[in-house]
């Protein structure tokens, strides 16, 4: 998202909340990112700022010093959990932007049931920009899981690849969570991805993504395998239906049986050219564009006198 702000001209910084490998300042596209620990002068930064945008567990903080600055505060809301609306109501909020429809129809939940709360002045609806290109790929052999945690659907991979020995299995390794990693041999385990190195490392050995998560508010990872007409088979969380739409194949987490009579039905070339053309052409209405420059245009208004 922050993307397409540096190709307009902007200048745009990323100060870290959390400690890390980094210890430097760097660039990254563009976009100038500054470590934890270098943090020591953030309320200069502030200071000198247009607008400032939090999200997670660092919106109570932007939003205080927004304040003490009388600087527009953007808060992006990646879930639905009580928590996320809460501190963006309590923030003075000059723009909400929520990832799907069902996040805004839950923001409008919260307010019905907390009047009080100060509603942000502005909201804006930004899928989560998946550029096709960067991941398409020509996909490989494998049923993978990205994130191998029990909510992620870490068991299911498990007693899957239990049942179906001849078939092969990707488990990759997430980035939180304590992780289900199969000690079988048709399970070869991952270690964690980062994003620029998806498409070659899983997507590219990848034949069919199992999301079968207890929640997901979107699902990213799902949307990047369409770009590669990868079939998607999915828990039917309220993001997950409405990110992978038409193209998901949905069966509860909890049935296992169900998953294991889809994967072998895909096993077939005719039902997996026809579940990659749906996959293929829901990667094609997910064009991040119409969103980005809504979310370009709703930022820079944010920057102009009041």
């Amino acid at each position: 998202m922050l993307r397409p702000l540096v190709e307009r001209g902007h200048d745009v910084s990323v100060w870290l909340s959390r400690y890390g490998k980094a210890h430097e300042e760097y660039e990254y596209r563009g976009i100038r990112v500054v470590p934890l620990e270098s943090r020591l002068d953030f309320p200069t930064a502030v200071r000198r700022a247009d607008v400032l945008l939090a999200h997670l567990e660092t919106v109570p903080s932007t939003a205080s010093l927004a304040r003490g600055y009388g600087k527009s505060l953007v808060v992006v809301c990646h879930n639905t959990h009580r928590p996320t609306f809460r501190d963006m109501a309590a923030g003075g909020t000059s723009l909400a932007v929520y990832n799907s429809r069902w996040m805004e129809a839950e923001a409008e939940v919260f307010f019905a049931e907390y009047p009080k709360s100060t509603r942000p002045a502005q909201t804006l609806i930004v899928r989560p920009p998946v550029f096709a290109e960067e991941y398409a790929t020509k996909p490989g052999k494998a049923i993978t899981l990205i994130n191998c945690n029990a909510e992620k659907g870490g068991k299911v991979l498990e007693a899957l690849a239990r049942r179906m020995p001849k078939t092969q299995f990707l488990a990759v390794r997430g980035a939180y969570g304590q992780q289900i990693l199969p000690d079988l041999p048709n399970v070869e385990i991952v270690d964690h991805v980062d994003g620029q190195d998806m498409r070659e490392r899983v997507y590219a050995r990848t034949r069919v993504l199992l999301m079968p998560s207890s929640y997901e508010s979107w699902g990213r990872v799902g949307c990047e395998a369409l770009a590669s007409g990868i079939p998607v088979v999915a828990h039917p969380t309220p993001g997950l239906c409405e990110s992978l739409s038409e193209a998901g194949i949905f069966v509860d987490r909890n049935d296992v049986d169900g998953y294991e009579a889809v994967l072998r039905k895909l096993g077939t070339a005719a039902e997996y050219r026809l579940a990659a053309k749906r996959a293929r052409a829901r990667s094609t209405e997910l064009d991040p564009s119409a969103d980005l420059a809504a979310w370009c245009t709703a930022v820079e208004a944010l920057t102009r006198p009041r």
